[in-house]
């Protein structure tokens, strides 16, 4: 599957932005999906994400509360709604999908064979 984030964009600190991540080819269903951002010592650091099947998602520490993952599998479109930013929520955020991913993999950037081309995030104060 092919990825195409979108959506960064240069926003004051306490506000909002929506992400955007939009599949080519196949339909997302079966595919754990997730989107990262580079830390420091980290190649990407996970930031919130969903599981192969269900709806669970899941969030990194510092955007709990802050951060809503979403998915239309019909769209074939996985979102990012981030509320409250934040100046260290500055970054380029990447989208990810594995059709293979399992659940102790899932917050792992090298488990996930598909990547967007990543969205930059810039937070003034």
């Amino acid at each position: 599957v092919q990825l195409s984030a979108s959506g960064g964009g240069l926003v004051q600190a306490g506000h909002s932005l929506r992400l955007s991540c939009s599949a080519s080819g196949r339909s997302l269903s079966g595919y754990a999906m997730a989107w990262f951002r580079p830390a420091p010592g980290q190649a990407r650091d996970s930031v919130a994400g969903f599981r192969r099947t269900g709806s669970t998602t899941y969030y990194g520490d510092s955007v709990k509360g802050r951060f809503t993952i979403s998915r239309d599998n019909d769209k074939k479109t996985m979102y990012l709604q981030m509320n409250n930013l934040k100046l260290e929520d500055a970054a380029v955020y990447f989208c990810a999908a594995g059709g293979t991913v399992i659940t102790s993999q899932l917050r792992n950037h090298r488990a996930y064979g598909s990547w967007g081309q990543g969205t930059q995030v810039t937070v003034s104060s």
